[in-house]
């Protein structure tokens, strides 16, 4: 004999249905929303010169809010390189990015790439509250020239020789307060004597397009242009990794600097990648990015 199932427990079982299905729909929505706030906004208008448009890219972080931000600047000797396929490590664990186009030493010298970065510092500053990130506190990171170009940004904080008058954001700040410098050349009047055959054949041509001249013709530019001599005491916390077999920036380049930061008591963190050549994938490596996010939490979050 077949029992009655009472009503009530088909009730029961229907609301606990709509209940999982409502559950499901917010947990897909929540999904494609994260998928939304993680899809980069390409090719943003940072500034104009000469009817030429300046171009950024950003890339926020899922499901965090007000993150700090990270300016990526990319490598190419200079003459090359774009802002495309920036690393993600960092947006990965919550921080905001922006990959910045500048206009190459093919296209005009020193300093008009640096114009273009400051401007775009100035830009993402002012459009902070817009896109949802934070202005306080924004790193600046390079690798090769990117990394060069990171630390001169970051050691001429304030520095108005080399701000320019690019963009509409002419009131917001340029200064950045971390530096991550990824094997960067960082001293022009020394790396040719202390590069192998093949550094000098790769970076005295670059060098040279770089800043107008030969190096040896242009001294004070070339100091203008170097991070070595523009470390003063109000400069922002900066990390230096570098391969000890690099061949195209030798690693006395990366000891110049931490020695100049060194003089004048400030903070910087000088690590070297054992066996490691210019650009290696090694420096991306889950351990070596553990000590990029290290140095990122000790200095911009605290």
């Amino acid at each position: 004999m077949i029992s009655k199932i009472p009503f009530r427990f088909f009730l029961g079982t229907i609301k606990k249905i709509i209940l999982r299905i409502f559950l499901i729909y917010l947990f897909l929505t929540g999904f494609i929303i994260a998928q939304k706030n993680s899809t980069p906004i390409k090719n943003i208008t940072y500034a104009s010169d000469n009817g030429r448009e300046l171009k950024l890219d950003l890339y926020m972080p899922a499901n965090v809010q007000n993150p700090y931000l990270v300016i990526w600047i990319h490598g190419g000797a200079w003459h090359s390189g774009t802002k495309d396929d920036p690393p993600d490590n960092l947006l990965k664990s919550g921080y905001a990015m922006s990959s910045v186009e500048y206009r190459l030493s093919t296209v005009a010298s020193f300093p008009t790439m640096v114009f273009d970065i400051k401007a775009a510092v100035r830009f993402l500053r002012g459009q902070a509250e817009h896109y949802g990130y934070r202005k306080d506190k924004i790193t600046i990171w390079g690798s090769s020239a990117g990394g060069h170009l990171a630390a001169l940004i970051g050691t001429t904080n304030g520095n108005r020789e080399l701000e320019g008058n690019l963009g509409d954001y002419l009131y917001e700040s340029s200064s950045v307060q971390a530096i991550i410098d990824f094997y960067g050349p960082t001293d022009f009047l020394t790396i040719l004597g202390q590069s192998t055959p093949h550094g000098i054949s790769v970076r005295a041509p670059a060098l040279a397009l770089l800043l107008g001249k030969p190096v040896e013709q242009v001294g004070d530019i070339a100091k203008l242009a170097c991070p070595v001599y523009q470390v003063d005491k109000s400069d922002p916390p900066i990390l230096i990794m570098h391969g000890d077999q690099d061949n195209q920036v030798p690693v006395n380049q990366a000891i110049e600097l931490k020695e100049a930061y060194d003089e004048k008591g400030l903070d910087a963190t000088l690590i070297f990648l054992r066996g490691a050549g210019h650009a290696d994938p090694l420096f991306f490596s889950d351990k070596y990015m553990k000590k990029v996010e290290d140095f990122m939490n000790r200095v911009v979050k605290n």
